[in-house]
Formats: C-alpha cells, structure tokens, sequence
C-alpha cells in the first residue's frame, strides 16, 4: 500500500515576531477549561484530554512532543462514529501511565441494530517510553449477545514548532508528506527548513480492517463477555534525507515494565516523608512524582526540565532553583544540574544568544525554530541571575555533601561566573549586578519575573535599562559568601578572603541603595539612571532568602510580605494591590507563584520568623487541596480569599512545573529549621515548628554523609519532639530550640 499525499506548508505567511517575552503564551481558550493529562520521559511529552485524545479543540497545547517539536497533533478514539462516554481518567500515582475508562454511547437508538450505552467497556493505557507513545486499548463485551461494531481513530501530524504552539507565526515552513506504508503502518514526514527530516511513525496490531492517512477503522466482533485488544505505538523519530525509516516495532509490556523500573530507579535515593494529615500526604507523593518525571537523563547527569507544556527543557534559573529546593532531600539532582550547566558555560561574546563569557544558560531549546535562529534559543544566555545562583547551589551542594570531586571539577567554571558578575554584569562599575538584552529577539527583562511589564516605578511608568534588580544583588551576595567558603575548602584562602570582603561591601551598597522606609521594604529594581522602583513586590523576600537583609529590615519586610496587600490568604502576591500595574490575574503582577512562596518561606526562617513561614505554608497546602491532582501549578491568580471558595486558576498555567513540585519540600525545610552540614557530621533541626494541620512528620531514609536516619517530629501545643527511630552511621542528630 502507497497512499501518499505531499505539498508544502504556507498557511502562515506573518514573519515571526520580535516581541518576545518568555512567560507571555498567546491564548485563545484556557488550559483550565479542559481537565489535561500530560506524560513525559526524556525529551518526549504528551498532552491529553480527560478522554486520552488529542487536537479535538484548536488551537491547543495538546499532542504529542519530542525536541520542541509536535509530532502528533490530533489523535481521536471513535465508536461506530460517537466519542465513547467517559467513566473516568487518572494519571498513575507513580506519572508511568495514563488509564482512561470508557463507554459506547447510544448507538442507532430505536432501530434492530441499536447498542444501548454502557454495553462494551473501553480501557485505554497510554504511557511514553523513549520518544514512542505506547497505547493499549481494551475492549470487554458485557452483554449477553454478540455486539458488532466499528473502532476508529482519526490522527494528524502537523509538525509544528512548540513556539508555533504557543502562538508565533512564521513566514515559511518545509514540507509535509503521509504514506501508508504497510497495513499496519502510517508514516508522516516533515522535511523541515533546517535540513532534518522529522518522522512520526504510528503502527496498529492486530492489522486493521482500513488504513488511510488519517484514520485507522477496526470491524470487530465481541461475542458476550469477550475481551479483545488492539495495540498502538507513536513513535517519534528524526531522520536524515535518504535514510530509511526504523523497521522496529515497540514491544509494549517490556516498555511498560522498563518505564516503571527506571521511575523506581529515579527515586530510589529520595527522602521520603509521611505525615499525620493524609491529604498532605497525597501531595508530596504527588510533587516526588512530578518530580521525577520532569528529571531527565543528560550526559551530565539528571537535569529537571522546567515545565509542561511550555518549558519541558533545560532552563537554567529553574533548574537550580529546584535543586536547591530539593538538596535536603535528594542532592543528586543539584549535581546533575550544576555539571550540566558547568558544561553549557558561555565562553565567548555572542549578542545574538545575550552571552559572555562565564554567564549560565538561560534556556536551550531543540526545535527547528531554535536551530533556524528564528527564536535565539537555541542555547540562549539572557538571565541575570542564573550565574550567582550557580555559584551559590554549587556552595549549599558542597556544605550538603562533601562532594570536593564535583567541586574541584567545576571550580574554573565557577571563577569564571564570579568574573561574569564582576565585570560583564557589572559594566558601569558601580557594585551591581545589572542587564540589558544584547539582541531585539531576546527577553526584555531577564530576572524571574521576565514578563516585558514586570519592571515599573510606583507611577507605573516602565524601568529603562540597564536595570539592578534586587533579588539579583541578594544572588551575587549569597553566591561571593558561597564562594569564599569554596575557597578555604580548596585552600585557596587569600581568594576566600577577598570574596568574603567582597560580598560584605555589598550588602551595605544594597542596604544604601535599596532600602525604601516609605514602604516598609525594598525597591523592586535600580533603574539605568539609579532611580528606585519603589514598588512593593515579592522580590523583597529573596533578600531574605539569600540572607543580605538586615535583621531589623528582614522583619519589616515580613510585615510587609504579609500584610492584606501583598498575601492574598492563597500565598504572597508577586505584587502588592493598591501598586500602578496591580492585576491579579497578570502573570507577574499580582499573580502567586507556590515556588516565590517557597524561597521567601526559607528567607523567613533563616531570619527566625518560623510563625511567618508556617502561614506561608499553611496556604500552599491549602491551595493545593483544591487541585484535582493535589499538584501546585505554576501559578494562580492572586485574588483575594474568599469564603467558600478555592483559588482562581491561571489560564495557561504549566503543570506540572518543577519548581512548583519542589516547592513542598523548601516548606517543610524552612519550618522544620532543618540543616545538614557534611563537614559537623550532624542534622539539625533548628527551633522547629510545624503548622497546624501537621501533627507528626516522619522522614525516612535521610542520607548524610555515610549515614542514615529515620526520624519523627511530633508537635506538642507550643513545643516539638524529635525521635530517632533508625540509625545507620556516626552522624549526629540535635534539636535546637
């Protein structure tokens, strides 16, 4: 069989647009209107709906992915015509699979030939194994005669770029070809523009009754209480020109089965935590989960791609922000991510990617835009703060685990960023680290919040660059402190001396410069001129987290954070109500982000304010008692709480999103007070709180050093217990109060 249809692709003809703004996704329906499922190992990922289809609604994020790139774009179970009636749809608790159970619906009603609904059941098991989308589909006859009727699938590949998904247009595109290969395999091509042929290759088993480029139809007959199955794989392949495509066929139980071992392999060494509140329960199994279906094998080691549908890649800020999160519980991830981005190090001028030598990658994306130019992410350099924030994981990595091999190994990278923040961040010489884009094509603004309106004046009137913003001057202080500890570590102590100076010069600059009284915390940003942004956000609270705030303005800026304003009873608000560019339902500008939420709850406990980081908490938990999955999006809408009522969702929110999946873990860290310190020997736990919906914490298969421990935190009214319920090894375990 040779069904072959080719031509090219010009239904778009705009140029792409210039303005980019990374957190901006155009949207024409909202991810919130349908309940999505997603999927994900390597560098493959799925979009579904409730039903296991795909591409029933346009425009939409859904199909199937690999390298940036949708290589299956609808995807459509029908029987005998009809969407089958839906019963119920879950993701594994372990992210392996998707099961989906289904119905037929009212066939022919009032006719000899009619089915009632309810007489076949359909269970569909879909899972991902190595850029292929495995599905099976089961089918059960529970009446008493025999049933006949037709299963179809209607498909679609459009190959377009995730860019394109998220809205940019193009002024040209390559070609698409289908050809039905076999009669159990459809093939489509797309030769794209940037020289690589990108193939989806869908094969059917048993053989199907009719096989065209679109559509595959089953005639099956069920005799009463018979079963049958037919098998399904979407695999993603490249290809190039002239090469033949894989004769392979997917064997589905050893990918299911290989699938969940690696999940198991993945975890294995994580700390696990149960707690005497099952619903809390639900969501740290759900954020391990998560977790770890995100993490990525690299050549480097495990790296967490930052978010579906939009951000499934390597993102720097991300990346460690998660780990560093993470690292109590599983520092593996910090190293994979510190000897990734090690790797990817700016060594040279490029204005085109925003890179200089010593700076750390923003973002790295693999689709035929990036590899075009079209979009300057092909390994993209336009973050601020990723650099200091580098220096400062591979610091908390070395104090976690004693790791000197990994840090001897990047010690030229890490001099390399500390010169990037002294010199290239630096360029008028006034101690601050600021940025301004190097290319049109890049991000206007490039801390966290990198939305192109996120960086105003208390008039509302836009910052002009060069612009400091405050978390960032936090970042380069924490990461000089970091580095000069290194520095002793490596004996390289006249260096650790002068970074140690260094960063304290630092921290009375940005006392002097940023302080505002008038609002009770600190300035948004500098801008080119040196003007404050004095504007009350949630930026304040990395200061704390990365420890430059004064003791006695850390806790004006607590006060500040938790006022009605800035915390919405749901979190703290990336920005203050009542400031110009309010709007609770912007992305960056009264928006709550659980991740912000989490790093300010750890600034907060390190200045002693447990009770603040405790609200903190509390909130997150009960945000995410109101999502379907027990899952923290990426953000939500920072409106005020309501009685009765949940928290209002962001249209085009990622989820699962790492950071967001981390932040969990830095909630009960910042409570518990808890420490590890490789070179004591010892955990501690340092005036420890819990919330009130926790009563009792256990922590199973704590790692330090050589030893392990179980433990259990009991809350007392206004005091707290520790037991240590198993131990292996000589460290020590001490309770601070």
């Amino acid at each position: 069989m040779n069904d072959r249809v080719t031509g090219p692709s010009s239904d778009h003809t705009e140029p792409v647009s210039e303005q980019l703004s990374e957190g901006y996704i155009e949207a024409q329906n909202s991810l919130v209107e349908r309940t999505l499922r997603t999927l994900k190992t390597g560098d493959a990922f799925a979009v579904l709906d409730s039903n296991g289809d795909c591409g029933i609604m346009q425009p939409s994020p859904e199909g199937l992915f690999f390298q940036d790139t949708r290589y299956l774009s609808r995807f459509v179970l029908r029987f005998d015509g009809k969407r089958p009636l839906l019963l119920g749809s879950v993701i594994q608790d372990d992210n392996a699979a998707l099961t989906v159970d289904l119905t037929n619906p009212d066939i022919r009603p009032g006719t000899e030939t009619a089915l009632p609904r309810d007489i076949v059941a359909l269970s569909r098991t879909k899972f991902l194994w190595q850029g292929v989308l495995f599905e099976r589909i089961g089918l059960r006859n529970y009446d008493t005669r025999r049933r006949v009727f037709h299963l179809e699938c209607r498909f679609a590949a459009d190959f377009r770029d995730l860019f394109e998904v998220r809205g940019m247009q193009r002024a040209r595109r390559g070609r698409h070809s289908v050809e039905t290969l076999a009669p159990d395999r459809v093939v489509f091509s797309y030769e794209g523009l940037d020289g690589i042929v990108r193939q989806t290759v869908l094969r059917f088993e048993p053989w199907p009754t009719q096989l065209g480029a679109d559509r595959v139809v089953y005639e099956i007959a069920l005799e009463p209480d018979e079963r049958r199955s037919v098998l399904i794989t979407v695999a993603c392949e490249e290809q190039k020109s002239g090469e033949a495509i894989s004769s392979r066929a997917p064997n589905f139980l050893k990918a299911l089965r290989d699938n969940r071992r690696a999940l198991r392999a993945a975890t294995r060494q994580i700390t696990k935590v149960k707690t005497s509140n099952s619903l809390f329960n639900e969501i740290i199994s759900r954020s391990s989960s998560d977790m770890y279906m995100l993490v990525t094998p690299t050549e480097h080691g495990l790296y967490p791609y930052a978010g579906i549908p939009w951000y499934s890649t390597v993102f720097g800020r991300d990346g460690i922000i998660t780990a560093m999160m993470l690292l109590w519980a599983d520092p593996s991830i910090a190293k994979g991510v510190l000897r990734y981005l090690a790797g990817m190090q700016a060594t040279e001028v490029d204005p085109a990617a925003d890179a200089q030598p010593g700076k750390i990658l923003h973002e790295r994306r693999l689709g035929e835009m990036a590899q075009l130019g079209e979009v300057p992410f092909r390994r993209y350099y336009g973050t601020v703060d990723a650099t200091p924030l580098f220096v400062m994981l591979a610091g908390q990595y070395y104090e976690r685990t004693g790791d000197r091999e990994t840090i001897e190994a990047i010690w030229p990278n890490i001099e390399a960023a500390l010169r990037w923040c002294d010199v290239y961040g630096d360029r008028d010489g006034d101690g601050f680290v600021e940025y301004h884009r190097e290319t049109e094509k890049g991000l206007a603004n490039q801390g966290w919040k990198d939305s192109h309106d996120s960086i105003f004046h208390a008039d509302g009137s836009g910052a002009e660059g060069p612009i400091a913003l405050c978390e960032v001057q936090a970042y380069v202080f924490a990461a000089k402190q970091a580095a000069a500890r290194l520095a002793h570590a490596l004996h390289r102590h006249d260096l650790g001396d002068r970074l140690a100076r260094k960063a304290g010069n630092l921290r009375e600059r940005f006392e002097a410069a940023f302080w505002c009284e008038e609002i009770g915390t600190y300035a948004l940003a500098l801008d080119g001129a040196k003007r404050p942004c004095r504007v009350r956000t949630s930026n304040a609270g990395h200061a704390l987290f990365a420890g430059i705030a004064a003791p006695d303005r850390a806790r004006r800026v607590a006060t500040t954070l938790l006022s009605p304003d800035l915390f919405s009873g749901w979190g703290i608000r990336t920005l203050a109500r009542g400031e110009a560019r309010y709007n609770p339902m912007s992305y960056h500008n009264g928006s709550v982000w659980p991740h912000d939420n989490g790093l300010i709850a750890l600034g907060l406990a390190r200045y002693g304010l447990k009770a603040d980081a405790a609200q903190v908490f509390k909130a997150m938990f009960e945000v995410a008692t109101y999502q379907e999955s027990r899952r923290l999006p990426e953000l939500f809408c920072g409106f005020t709480r309501r009685r009765h009522r949940g928290p209002t969702a962001y249209p085009v929110a990622c989820s699962p999103q790492a950071w967001a999946a981390a932040t969990p873990f830095a909630l009960l860290q910042a409570t518990l007070g808890l420490e590890l310190d490789y070179q004591g020997n010892t955990v501690h736990f340092n005036d420890p709180i819990l919330p009130d919906f926790l009563g009792e914490v256990l922590i199973r298969g704590l790692h330090l050093n050589a030893s392990s421990f179980t433990l259990s935190l009991h809350r007392h009214e206004q005091d707290m217990s520790l037991n240590v319920l198993e131990r292996g090894g000589d460290a020590r375990v001490i309770l601070l109060k």
